[in-house]
């Protein structure tokens, strides 16, 4: 039943609307003349509190806000692959083409397009039963994706009939399914509202690594496929730049980039770059399997909620479909104080530093949807999504609510530090402060698929970086020299772990993406050098030569030898190391 209301008071995004009863919580309504989108978010007798999803100056009490009748959904199906949407899914490369540059309020374009055909194949047959997560057949939606159509999760019984292979919209009934409660037909696009996670059968451990081809990432801090990870960090420490690295080289099938309320430039330089980035599984434009969602800071504050909501959603969708799915949002901080502004204009008791007293359960409510599922249907798929928020903590303060909430729920912290920004040191992920708890979990995996010394030639180096932020200290006061031999040769290798290796030029050709098997040889390359130096002087040989060998050079230059060329190149290093040490 579609119910009508009156506007009696604006507050900003929010309104408060009488006459609403029958109304229900996130119900999604259209308010005032111009029909701007919104969504209820708090309900008392006969009035309804909206918080609008678009710019509400010019609206006045007593003008119509109409129901709808449904949650705020988003549409799911062909032709959400490769686009660029807004916080509630709306195409803008479309909005563009109907207003122009600037979006015009309460303009109404379909999410997807409901007029182009598809070209549909079948893979199942009458008479078969089915159930919610079954593939009905397939359409090959860019050159990387194929998007499969699934019977919807609330549907279950015998096929009835089936299209054959062809052509058809995404509106257009392709599939019958006799159920219990009578027929059901079947298109290519569902609807799912965005608040409510889609099922899956069971949560698996994660306990596969999402290789990122980022060495800090990878071997000191890993994230597991279907973990969460946060990357705090004060503006300009490489946020953005790390984000859009790990979409580019993440190993997933699908990428999610959510730009909530970042700064349009920011949103601008992704929107630039992503559609002319090469896929480097496919060879092909990386948009053929990404969706963007772009939400500047200076786009409606509701909406800005709402688009991490729209982001898991899709996230979602394409993980029923067996596909290893990536999230990155760009950045929760800019969405927790949407929050903030939206629960100010309710008059709600503040939390910590004017935060809602709810935010830690919202942030944990996001991050949950997050996991390595084994999806529903007859035939059982393990599919993944992980999530990488950004947070901007202000002035880089990671002791404020957002950051030490988000702490509290994702697995891996990626500190980005400042000063090592300033240095030029990226990514400036500050392996002090920085940790993993999925480390244990992904040590079988590097075991049996690279080697089964990863975690004891990783744990050595975390123990000499933290061995030199001790040294540090009596370095500033007394000098390097001063120090015995061992911490001298110490404090080298040190040095080496950091330039050499968790340096890493996104930049640059080669070094913007190193294997799993590159990472560990490099690494065992630099703990190589200091045992067999600290062999070499307890034989007697001075510290000064061993720091000055030869070899040193080509151990700085091995990031940028190319996969193909790798293997004989380390060898030839490691023999050099053995060699030069046993000289001295």
């Amino acid at each position: 039943m579609i119910t009508e209301g009156k506007i009696i008071k604006i507050a900003g995004p929010v309104i408060v609307a009488g006459g609403m009863k029958g109304t229900q919580m996130y119900e999604m309504v259209k308010v005032g003349n111009a029909k701007l989108i919104g969504e209820i978010i708090e309900l008392e007798g006969d009035n309804a509190t909206i918080q609008v999803y678009e710019e509400t100056a010019g609206l006045k009490p007593g003008e119509k806000v109409e129901s709808t009748g449904g949650p705020l959904s988003v549409e799911l199906g062909p032709g959400i692959i490769g686009s660029i949407f807004d916080g509630i899914q709306r195409p803008l490369v479309t909005i563009k083409e109907l207003t122009g540059d600037y979006i015009e309020r309460g303009v109404d374009v379909p999410s997807i397009p409901k007029d182009k055909k598809w070209s549909f194949k079948p893979v199942v047959q009458t008479g078969q039963k089915v159930q919610g997560g079954d593939v009905l057949g397939e359409v090959q939606e860019t050159s990387a994706v194929i998007q499969k159509i699934l019977v919807p999760p609330t549907i279950s019984g015998t096929l009835k009939s089936i299209v054959s292979a062809g052509e058809y919209t995404v509106v257009e009934d392709i599939a019958e399914v006799e159920t219990e409660n009578g027929t059901e037909k079947v298109q290519m696009m569902q609807k799912w509202p965005v608040r409510k996670g889609r099922p899956y059968k069971s949560k698996l451990d994660p306990d596969i690594p999402l290789v990122t081809g980022q060495r800090a990432q990878d071997t000191f801090f890993p994230v597991a496929k279907g973990g969460t990870a946060a990357i705090p960090g004060p503006f300009g420490s490489g946020k953005t730049v790390t984000q859009q690295q790990l979409a580019k080289w993440a190993d997933a099938d699908i990428i999610v980039y959510v730009g909530c309320g970042e700064r349009g430039n920011e949103m601008t330089e992704v929107l630039k770059e992503f559609p002319e980035l090469e896929d480097p599984k496919t060879g092909k434009p990386l948009m053929d399997r990404t969706v963007l969602i772009a939400n500047t800071s200076n786009m409606p504050v509701a909406a800005r909620e709402a688009c991490v909501y729209t982001g898991i959603t899709i996230a979602e969708y394409f993980r029923d479909q067996g596909y290893d799915v990536a999230l990155m949002a760009d950045s929760t901080s800019r969405w927790a104080e949407a929050m903030r502004e939206i629960s100010g204009r309710l008059e709600e008791m503040p939390g910590e530093e004017g935060y809602p007293a709810y935010l830690a359960s919202r942030l944990a409510q996001f991050y949950e949807r997050a996991g390595r599922v084994t999806t529903i249907g007859t035939e059982e798929k393990v599919s993944s999504v992980s999530v990488v928020g950004a947070v901007s903590p202000p002035g880089g303060d990671l002791s404020e609510p957002v950051t030490q909430n988000t702490l509290r729920i994702c697995k891996v912290f990626w500190a980005l530090d400042a000063s090592l920004a300033d240095k030029r040191h990226f990514p400036s992920i500050d392996w002090l402060q920085s940790y993993s708890l999925y480390v244990d979990s992904v040590q079988s995996w590097w075991a049996s698929n690279i080697n089964d010394q990863w975690r004891s030639t990783r744990d050595q180096a975390m123990i000499l970086l933290q061995k030199e932020s001790e040294l540090q200290e009596i370095v500033q006061l007394v000098g390097p020299d001063a120090l015995p031999d061992r911490e001298r040769i110490t404090l080298e290798t040190s040095r080496m772990i950091r330039e050499d290796f968790l340096q890493q030029n996104a930049y640059h050709e080669v070094d913007t993406y190193c294997s799993s098997a590159k990472q560990f040889e490099m690494l065992k390359t630099i703990i190589m050098y200091q045992d067999h130096a600290t062999a070499a002087l307890e034989r007697g040989a001075p510290s000064a030569d061993l720091i000055n060998l030869a070899v040193k050079e080509d151990i700085g230059r091995m990031k940028y030898i190319p996969e193909k060329e790798f293997e004989a190149a380390v060898k030839g290093i490691q023999d050099e190391i053995v060699k030069q040490c046993a000289e001295v």
